[in-house]
């Protein structure tokens, strides 16, 4: 090689990720690189093999194939991988998981995923909505002590859909009503004061009781102390729950009084809301995901791409606090 041709080729390095380093020591080495999604993806099965389809964990080794060990079950006799029965199954570019894994902890956009990865933008779009299926659910059970509550809205989005029942809007648009309608989303958010955060997509429109009852009360603890804004629809929750509850009047410009705030949920609501905008629109049908995927990198305790794919495997973490 050339000297000119040497000094273009080692001025590349500095775009190559860790992986990419590293299967590339290991190549100067003489080894082949170790695929280590695969490794992982393998030691996660060793750990709790059993059958799909039986529940039968007596199995015997029956050959590879896509780079899998195939297990066959003694009782029922059908074959499975470690990945059969998880959200990852039948996907293929196994060797670029944990490199999309790096991709979903920085945000990146569909595009700038499949440019960084060499793959289709439909590919990393299909990935990204496998890796989040079991991720988002790994929620706390339970808020404690304080917890503030409050809705947010988003314009109801059908991107991506073959046939709208409306005109299209234009990278996120504008409601054509003014105030709450049904042209809107709401997310209603409660988050305690050690940060433990839940989140639920209600529906279109306003906020009502039912639906306050029908996802905060099997989440909350019975002694807690409810803080939201005058919405009526959370006082009247809480008389019929029997639960603590204290309203913050901020029409009248009165946001904290002592203890009682709502800050630190308007906080996360403004995170999200800066956190969305770049995505101009999320589709209502994926928002849950969406929501999950923030409430990962919030709280910040699925940070390595390892970790992420071992929770989307079904192997949680179990780092959240109840």
């Amino acid at each position: 090689m050339q000297t000119g041709q040497w000094n273009t080729f080692i001025a590349q390095f500095a775009a190559l990720n860790r992986r990419q380093r590293l299967a590339g020591i290991a190549l100067l080495r003489g080894s082949a690189p170790q695929d280590a999604a695969v490794a992982l993806v393998e030691s996660v099965a060793r750990q709790r093999l059993h059958c799909p389809a039986c529940n039968s964990n007596h199995a015997h080794r029956h050959g590879h194939a896509h780079g899998l060990q195939r297990y066959r079950c003694v009782p029922c006799g059908r074959t499975f991988n470690a990945l059969t029965g998880t959200p990852l199954a039948r996907l293929r570019h196994k060797l670029l998981w944990l490199d999309y894994a790096d991709c979903l902890l920085a945000s990146d956009s569909v595009r700038k995923a499949a440019l960084a990865l060499g793959v289709h933008r439909n590919t990393t779009f299909r990935w990204r909505h496998r890796f989040l299926s079991l991720a988002k659910t790994d929620r706390p059970h339970c808020l404690h002590g304080i917890a503030e509550a409050d809705e947010l809205y988003v314009l109801e989005s059908e991107k991506g859909a073959r046939h709208l029942t409306r005109p299209a809007r234009c990278r996120g648009g504008h409601a054509s009503k003014r105030g709450i309608s049904d042209e809107q989303v709401c997310i209603l958010v409660a988050r305690d004061r050690t940060g433990q955060t839940l989140d639920f997509v209600t529906g279109k429109g306003a906020l009502t009781k039912a639906q306050v009852r029908h996802y905060l009360l099997p989440m909350i603890d019975k002694d807690i102390l409810l803080v939201t804004d005058g919405h009526a629809a959370y006082r009247a929750f809480a008389r019929e729950a029997g639960i603590s509850h204290q309203a913050v009047n901020l029409r009248a410009g009165i946001r904290v009084q002592g203890a009682v705030h709502v800050q630190n949920v308007n906080a996360y609501h403004s995170r999200l809301r800066e956190w969305l905008r770049p995505f101009h629109g999320v589709a209502t049908r994926y928002l849950p995901n969406y929501l999950g995927w923030r409430w990962i990198l919030d709280a910040g305790r699925i940070c390595s791409p390892e970790t992420l794919l071992k929770a989307t495997l079904g192997a949680f973490p179990h780092l959240t606090v109840t």
